[in-house]
Protein backbone atom coordinates (compact mmCIF):
# COMPACT_ATOMS: atom_id res chain seq x y z
CA UNK A 1 0.00 0.00 0.00
CA UNK A 2 1.16 3.61 -0.84
CA UNK A 3 0.40 6.84 1.51
CA UNK A 4 0.61 10.19 0.43
CA UNK A 5 0.45 13.41 2.67
CA UNK A 6 -3.11 15.64 2.33
CA UNK A 7 -2.05 18.05 -0.85
CA UNK A 8 0.24 15.72 -2.37
CA UNK A 9 0.32 14.44 -5.93
CA UNK A 10 -1.13 11.16 -6.02
CA UNK A 11 -1.33 8.51 -9.01
CA UNK A 12 -3.11 9.27 -12.26
CA UNK A 13 -2.93 7.39 -15.19
CA UNK A 14 -0.53 9.29 -17.20
CA UNK A 15 1.59 9.22 -14.32
CA UNK A 16 0.94 6.12 -11.86
CA UNK A 17 4.00 6.72 -9.77
CA UNK A 18 3.89 10.55 -9.46
CA UNK A 19 3.02 10.76 -5.69
CA UNK A 20 5.12 11.82 -3.06
CA UNK A 21 4.63 11.52 0.88
CA UNK A 22 5.40 9.21 3.39
CA UNK A 23 6.48 5.95 1.04
CA UNK A 24 5.75 2.70 3.39
CA UNK A 25 6.25 -0.97 2.74
CA UNK A 26 6.30 -4.15 4.40
CA UNK A 27 9.67 -5.76 5.30
CA UNK A 28 8.17 -9.05 4.82
CA UNK A 29 6.38 -11.63 2.88
CA UNK A 30 2.27 -11.08 4.42
CA UNK A 31 2.67 -14.26 6.80
CA UNK A 32 5.93 -14.13 7.54
CA UNK A 33 7.15 -15.00 11.25
CA UNK A 34 8.79 -11.83 12.73
CA UNK A 35 10.98 -13.35 15.28
CA UNK A 36 14.05 -11.85 17.10
CA UNK A 37 17.17 -13.41 16.49
CA UNK A 38 18.77 -15.05 19.37
CA UNK A 39 22.46 -15.93 18.07
CA UNK A 40 23.52 -12.76 17.04
CA UNK A 41 22.90 -9.13 16.86
CA UNK A 42 21.31 -7.64 14.11
CA UNK A 43 20.94 -4.12 13.76
CA UNK A 44 18.80 -2.51 10.94
CA UNK A 45 20.21 0.31 8.70
CA UNK A 46 16.19 0.96 7.29
CA UNK A 47 13.37 0.34 7.76
CA UNK A 48 13.34 -2.67 5.00
CA UNK A 49 16.47 -3.63 3.41
CA UNK A 50 20.23 -3.53 4.95
CA UNK A 51 21.34 -4.89 8.32
CA UNK A 52 24.25 -5.29 10.19
CA UNK A 53 25.58 -8.56 11.89
CA UNK A 54 27.77 -8.40 15.25
CA UNK A 55 28.87 -11.43 17.43
CA UNK A 56 29.69 -13.60 14.81
CA UNK A 57 33.18 -14.47 12.94
CA UNK A 58 32.79 -15.47 9.53
CA UNK A 59 36.30 -17.45 9.28
CA UNK A 60 34.89 -19.85 11.33
CA UNK A 61 33.45 -23.18 11.48
CA UNK A 62 29.79 -21.75 11.76
CA UNK A 63 26.95 -23.79 13.73
CA UNK A 64 23.96 -25.06 11.33
CA UNK A 65 21.83 -23.16 13.78
CA UNK A 66 23.72 -20.17 13.09
CA UNK A 67 23.36 -20.59 9.53
CA UNK A 68 19.71 -21.17 9.45
CA UNK A 69 19.32 -17.69 12.00
CA UNK A 70 20.93 -15.90 9.24
CA UNK A 71 19.33 -17.35 6.21
CA UNK A 72 16.19 -15.80 7.80
CA UNK A 73 17.85 -12.42 8.43
CA UNK A 74 18.87 -12.87 4.41
CA UNK A 75 15.24 -13.22 3.64
CA UNK A 76 14.04 -10.77 5.70
CA UNK A 77 16.70 -8.26 5.08
CA UNK A 78 18.06 -9.10 1.60
CA UNK A 79 21.66 -7.68 2.45
CA UNK A 80 23.74 -8.34 5.47
CA UNK A 81 26.72 -6.43 6.63
CA UNK A 82 29.33 -8.08 8.97
CA UNK A 83 32.33 -5.73 9.96
CA UNK A 84 35.84 -6.49 11.26
CA UNK A 85 36.06 -10.13 8.87
CA UNK A 86 39.62 -10.25 8.90
CA UNK A 87 39.70 -13.71 6.76
CA UNK A 88 41.33 -15.11 4.03
CA UNK A 89 40.38 -16.31 0.79
CA UNK A 90 40.08 -19.65 1.46
CA UNK A 91 37.59 -18.91 4.66
CA UNK A 92 35.82 -16.39 1.93
CA UNK A 93 35.45 -19.10 -0.48
CA UNK A 94 34.45 -22.03 2.80
CA UNK A 95 31.42 -19.19 3.80
CA UNK A 96 30.25 -19.14 0.94
CA UNK A 97 29.77 -22.75 0.15
CA UNK A 98 27.64 -22.98 3.12
CA UNK A 99 24.67 -21.56 0.96
CA UNK A 100 25.56 -23.64 -2.80
CA UNK A 101 27.21 -24.53 -5.01
CA UNK A 102 29.82 -21.46 -6.32
CA UNK A 103 29.66 -20.17 -10.01
CA UNK A 104 32.25 -18.18 -12.22
CA UNK A 105 31.31 -15.76 -14.16
CA UNK A 106 32.10 -16.57 -17.31
CA UNK A 107 33.07 -13.11 -18.73
CA UNK A 108 35.90 -13.18 -15.69
CA UNK A 109 38.13 -15.84 -14.35
CA UNK A 110 37.47 -16.44 -10.71
CA UNK A 111 40.20 -19.01 -10.81
CA UNK A 112 43.86 -18.70 -10.16
CA UNK A 113 47.14 -19.52 -11.87
CA UNK A 114 47.22 -23.13 -10.59
CA UNK A 115 44.13 -24.01 -9.35
CA UNK A 116 41.02 -26.08 -11.23
CA UNK A 117 38.15 -25.01 -9.01
CA UNK A 118 36.39 -21.87 -8.10
CA UNK A 119 38.16 -19.45 -6.47
CA UNK A 120 37.87 -15.52 -4.40
CA UNK A 121 38.27 -13.01 -7.45
CA UNK A 122 39.48 -9.74 -6.40
CA UNK A 123 38.32 -6.79 -8.37
CA UNK A 124 41.12 -4.24 -8.02
CA UNK A 125 39.97 -0.39 -9.66
CA UNK A 126 42.30 2.20 -9.98
CA UNK A 127 43.11 5.46 -12.66
CA UNK A 128 43.62 2.48 -15.29
CA UNK A 129 40.81 0.47 -14.50
CA UNK A 130 38.02 2.38 -13.72
CA UNK A 131 34.78 1.16 -12.09
CA UNK A 132 31.51 0.74 -13.87
CA UNK A 133 29.63 -0.97 -12.11
CA UNK A 134 27.69 2.25 -11.40
CA UNK A 135 24.18 0.94 -13.00
CA UNK A 136 21.17 -0.99 -11.21
CA UNK A 137 21.34 -4.27 -11.51
CA UNK A 138 20.76 -7.90 -10.83
CA UNK A 139 23.73 -10.20 -11.65
CA UNK A 140 23.67 -12.14 -14.16
CA UNK A 141 19.79 -12.30 -14.99
CA UNK A 142 20.37 -12.92 -18.51
CA UNK A 143 21.76 -16.38 -17.54
CA UNK A 144 19.15 -18.80 -17.38
CA UNK A 145 19.28 -19.48 -13.71
CA UNK A 146 20.82 -16.02 -11.97
CA UNK A 147 22.98 -16.19 -8.92
CA UNK A 148 21.26 -16.52 -5.34
CA UNK A 149 23.68 -14.51 -3.51
CA UNK A 150 26.71 -12.83 -3.62
CA UNK A 151 29.71 -12.69 -0.87
CA UNK A 152 32.24 -9.40 -1.47
CA UNK A 153 34.81 -8.15 0.97
CA UNK A 154 36.18 -4.97 1.14
CA UNK A 155 40.41 -5.27 1.16
CA UNK A 156 41.46 -1.97 0.30
CA UNK A 157 39.01 1.13 -0.24
CA UNK A 158 39.25 4.85 -1.41
CA UNK A 159 40.04 7.77 0.74
CA UNK A 160 36.34 8.95 0.06
CA UNK A 161 33.38 7.20 -1.96
CA UNK A 162 33.37 4.13 -3.53
CA UNK A 163 29.83 3.10 -2.12
CA UNK A 164 27.78 0.89 -3.03
CA UNK A 165 24.10 0.57 -2.77
CA UNK A 166 21.28 -2.41 -2.89
CA UNK A 167 17.70 -1.70 -3.50
CA UNK A 168 14.65 -4.00 -2.05
CA UNK A 169 12.61 -4.98 -4.98
CA UNK A 170 10.11 -6.79 -2.91
CA UNK A 171 9.37 -3.38 -1.23
CA UNK A 172 9.46 -2.05 -4.69
CA UNK A 173 6.71 -4.57 -6.67
CA UNK A 174 4.63 -3.79 -3.15
CA UNK A 175 4.45 -0.35 -3.40
CA UNK A 176 2.81 -0.57 -6.98
CA UNK A 177 -0.55 0.77 -7.49
CA UNK A 178 -2.80 -2.55 -8.15
CA UNK A 179 -3.68 -1.50 -11.34
CA UNK A 180 -0.08 -1.54 -12.36
CA UNK A 181 0.64 -4.97 -11.26
CA UNK A 182 -2.44 -6.55 -12.61
CA UNK A 183 -1.14 -5.49 -15.76
CA UNK A 184 2.91 -6.82 -14.66
CA UNK A 185 2.14 -9.71 -12.86
CA UNK A 186 1.80 -12.29 -15.77
CA UNK A 187 4.45 -10.82 -18.13
CA UNK A 188 7.83 -11.94 -18.96
CA UNK A 189 11.03 -10.21 -20.23
CA UNK A 190 13.92 -10.79 -22.10
CA UNK A 191 17.49 -10.35 -21.10
CA UNK A 192 20.97 -10.50 -22.42
CA UNK A 193 24.50 -9.51 -22.11
CA UNK A 194 25.38 -7.59 -25.51
CA UNK A 195 24.57 -4.39 -24.23
CA UNK A 196 26.65 -4.56 -21.30
CA UNK A 197 29.44 -7.15 -21.79
CA UNK A 198 29.09 -7.18 -25.08
CA UNK A 199 29.69 -3.39 -26.04
CA UNK A 200 33.18 -3.48 -25.69
CA UNK A 201 34.17 -6.70 -27.06
CA UNK A 202 35.01 -7.42 -30.80
CA UNK A 203 32.87 -9.52 -33.17
CA UNK A 204 34.91 -12.39 -33.05
CA UNK A 205 34.48 -13.25 -29.00
CA UNK A 206 30.88 -12.21 -29.37
CA UNK A 207 30.44 -15.01 -31.78
CA UNK A 208 32.14 -16.99 -29.52
CA UNK A 209 30.22 -16.49 -26.98
CA UNK A 210 26.63 -15.95 -28.26
CA UNK A 211 25.82 -19.91 -28.86
CA UNK A 212 26.53 -20.77 -24.79
CA UNK A 213 24.49 -17.36 -23.60
CA UNK A 214 21.64 -16.77 -26.01
CA UNK A 215 18.79 -14.10 -24.58
CA UNK A 216 16.85 -15.73 -21.88
CA UNK A 217 13.49 -15.21 -20.69
CA UNK A 218 12.43 -14.30 -16.96
CA UNK A 219 8.89 -13.37 -15.39
CA UNK A 220 8.52 -9.46 -14.70
CA UNK A 221 7.54 -10.46 -11.45
CA UNK A 222 9.47 -13.36 -9.67
CA UNK A 223 8.43 -15.23 -6.81
CA UNK A 224 10.59 -16.11 -3.97
CA UNK A 225 10.12 -20.37 -3.04
CA UNK A 226 10.96 -19.83 0.61
CA UNK A 227 8.67 -16.78 1.25
CA UNK A 228 6.11 -16.35 -1.41
CA UNK A 229 7.02 -12.86 -1.90
CA UNK A 230 6.80 -10.86 -5.30
CA UNK A 231 9.39 -8.93 -6.18
CA UNK A 232 10.51 -7.18 -9.63
CA UNK A 233 12.66 -8.90 -11.72
CA UNK A 234 13.61 -6.22 -14.61
CA UNK A 235 16.62 -4.05 -14.35
CA UNK A 236 18.59 -1.14 -16.82
CA UNK A 237 21.92 -3.16 -17.46
CA UNK A 238 20.44 -6.93 -18.75
CA UNK A 239 16.61 -6.03 -19.72
CA UNK A 240 15.78 -5.51 -23.43
CA UNK A 241 12.54 -5.66 -23.72
CA UNK A 242 8.51 -7.33 -22.09
CA UNK A 243 7.31 -9.85 -24.10
CA UNK A 244 3.58 -9.97 -25.51
CA UNK A 245 3.26 -5.83 -25.67
CA UNK A 246 4.05 -3.35 -28.28
CA UNK A 247 7.54 -2.06 -28.09
CA UNK A 248 5.88 1.57 -26.88
CA UNK A 249 3.73 -0.36 -24.11
CA UNK A 250 7.38 -2.30 -23.67
CA UNK A 251 9.22 0.93 -23.18
CA UNK A 252 6.98 2.89 -21.14
CA UNK A 253 5.98 -0.03 -18.60
CA UNK A 254 10.55 -0.21 -18.41
CA UNK A 255 10.96 2.78 -17.78
CA UNK A 256 8.22 3.39 -14.93
CA UNK A 257 9.48 0.22 -13.23
CA UNK A 258 13.15 1.64 -13.09
CA UNK A 259 11.62 4.88 -12.07
CA UNK A 260 10.18 3.60 -9.26
CA UNK A 261 12.47 0.70 -8.45
CA UNK A 262 15.14 3.82 -8.03
CA UNK A 263 13.15 5.58 -4.90
CA UNK A 264 15.65 6.13 -2.13
CA UNK A 265 13.00 4.76 0.04
CA UNK A 266 14.30 1.62 -1.07
CA UNK A 267 17.71 1.64 -0.63
CA UNK A 268 20.57 1.06 1.84
CA UNK A 269 23.70 2.12 1.19
CA UNK A 270 27.03 0.84 2.72
CA UNK A 271 29.99 2.77 3.55
CA UNK A 272 32.52 -0.05 3.25
CA UNK A 273 35.96 0.05 5.69
CA UNK A 274 38.49 -3.19 5.05
CA UNK A 275 37.28 -6.57 6.31
CA UNK A 276 34.05 -5.27 5.83
CA UNK A 277 31.60 -7.83 4.05
CA UNK A 278 28.34 -7.90 2.57
CA UNK A 279 26.26 -10.99 1.82
CA UNK A 280 22.96 -10.27 -0.27
CA UNK A 281 20.20 -11.72 -1.90
CA UNK A 282 20.73 -11.35 -6.05
CA UNK A 283 17.16 -12.52 -6.16
CA UNK A 284 15.40 -9.69 -4.13
CA UNK A 285 17.55 -6.93 -4.59
CA UNK A 286 19.50 -4.89 -6.90
CA UNK A 287 22.74 -3.37 -6.34
CA UNK A 288 24.73 -0.18 -7.70
CA UNK A 289 28.53 0.55 -7.00
CA UNK A 290 29.33 4.16 -6.70
CA UNK A 291 31.81 4.84 -8.80
CA UNK A 292 32.79 8.60 -7.38
CA UNK A 293 36.34 7.74 -6.49
CA UNK A 294 38.46 8.18 -9.36
CA UNK A 295 41.88 7.56 -9.63
CA UNK A 296 41.80 6.69 -6.40
CA UNK A 297 42.38 2.93 -5.84
CA UNK A 298 39.29 0.79 -4.35
CA UNK A 299 39.93 -3.68 -3.92
CA UNK A 300 36.89 -6.07 -3.81
CA UNK A 301 37.44 -9.96 -3.41
CA UNK A 302 34.17 -11.66 -4.23
CA UNK A 303 32.40 -15.18 -5.26
CA UNK A 304 29.14 -15.59 -5.99
CA UNK A 305 26.90 -18.40 -5.59
CA UNK A 306 25.03 -20.75 -7.98
CA UNK A 307 20.80 -19.41 -7.77
CA UNK A 308 17.68 -21.81 -9.60
CA UNK A 309 15.28 -21.09 -12.26
CA UNK A 310 12.96 -17.80 -11.51
CA UNK A 311 9.43 -18.67 -11.10
CA UNK A 312 6.59 -16.24 -12.08
CA UNK A 313 3.08 -15.65 -10.80
CA UNK A 314 1.73 -18.39 -12.67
Amino acid sequence: MTYALPGTAAPTPTDPLGYFGPIIAPRLAAAADDRPYELFTLNPQTPTIGAEISGIQLGGNLAEEVLAELRRALLEWKVLFFRDQDITRTEHRAFAARWGELEQHPFYKYTQPGQSDIDVATLAKDATAVGAENIWHNDVTWHRTPSFAAVLRAVEIPPVGGDTLWADMGAAYDLLPEDIKARIDHLDAEHDWLRSFGSGMPQDAIDLLRPQFPPVTHPVVRVIPETGRRVLFVNVAFTQRILGVSADESNELLRMLYRHAMRPELQVRLRWQPNTIAFWDNRTSQHYASSDYFPARRVMERISIVGDTPIGVD
